[in-house]
């Protein structure tokens, strides 16, 4: 019983010595082995992997997902105008290098977000002082988010750490100038709207002057057109009536004075003083005039 007892306690040895051996690393992690306190492997691959048993060689698991440093409280930024604006903001950060990481941080997170956080606020705060309370709440918001993304992964890569995102969820005034600041804010906003409004009007005038330029222009030129048409018309009209009476003189006199009886005499109340023996009446008087002409006009 003894020498069975020790062998099975010189199995429990080995088995305990092979599971130290032993070690999995999870697709969440980095695995970083240790010889004798020195760093010898890193492993970024899940599965199953050996080592010597301790204390020859130990394992530290690093996590390699996307973590998060979210203030508790928001923080508070001076801008260009001396203002002060109340900031909440969170940074999204991972490990990419887990030797950096353990060399500048002995594998502690805390202490890493720890610096990430001083590192951020000195970012926002030097990016604030350059700008305009406008410019941070509204025209510039992304180009800040991104610079300081760039100049804080710029430092944080030297330690193993990428920086992931940078966001600004809320940015307030501080109390006691928010009113006035949106008082300058609307009437900027005002100004803008007031100045193109009167673009607009001017340009509007602009093209009612020329449309009316353009429309006196097509009216003149149909004008002279017609007055053109009816000169060549007319002068056809006289031609045709100069040949017409021409072939008959005196139907042409007397088709003369009909005319000139029925433009004479429009209305029933039209009084007429002239001498009834003057050639104007000559075709009303007796069969001499109205009889001869009648004569004609039946040839």
């Amino acid at each position: 019983m003894n020498r069975i007892g020790t062998v099975i306690v010189a199995l429990i040895v080995l088995l305990i010595v092979l599971a130290s051996t032993m070690f999995v690393v999870d697709q969440r992690r980095y695995a970083v082995v240790f010889s004798l306190g020195e760093i010898k492997d890193v492993y970024n691959q899940p599965g199953l992997k050996f080592k010597l048993p301790p204390p020859l060689q130990t394992v530290l698991y690093l996590d390699k997902r996307i973590m998060t440093i979210d203030n508790p409280e928001p923080e508070r930024f001076i801008t260009a105008e001396k203002k002060n604006l109340i900031v909440d903001s969170y940074v999204k950060w991972r490990i990419i290098d887990p030797r950096k990481f353990y060399v500048s941080f002995k594998g502690d997170n805390r202490l890493a977000q720890d610096r990430l956080t001083q590192q951020i606020r000195s970012a926002l705060q030097e990016a604030f002082t350059k700008r305009t309370v406008t410019e941070v709440v509204s025209t510039q918001r992304d180009q800040v988010m991104q610079w300081v993304k760039q100049k804080v992964g710029d430092e944080a890569a030297q330690v193993g750490i990428e920086i992931v995102d940078v966001r600004m969820r809320r940015v307030d005034l501080a109390a006691g100038i928010s009113d006035s600041v949106y008082s300058r804010m609307a009437a900027e906003r005002k100004r803008v709207a007031n100045e193109l409004r009167s673009t607009g009007a001017a340009e509007a005038e602009q093209i009612r002057a020329d449309a009316d330029r353009q429309r006196d222009v097509v009216v003149a030129e149909a004008y002279a057109k017609a007055q053109q048409v009816k000169g060549e018309g007319d002068a056809v009209a006289a031609g045709i009536y100069a040949q017409a009476f021409g072939r008959d003189p005196q139907f042409a006199q007397f088709y003369q004075s009909l005319e000139a009886y029925k433009a004479t005499f429009r209305d029933k109340k039209d009084v007429i003083i002239a001498d009834p023996n003057s050639d104007f009446f000559r075709f009303m008087r007796g069969s001499g005039g109205a009889g001869a002409s009648a004569g004609n006009a039946g040839k």
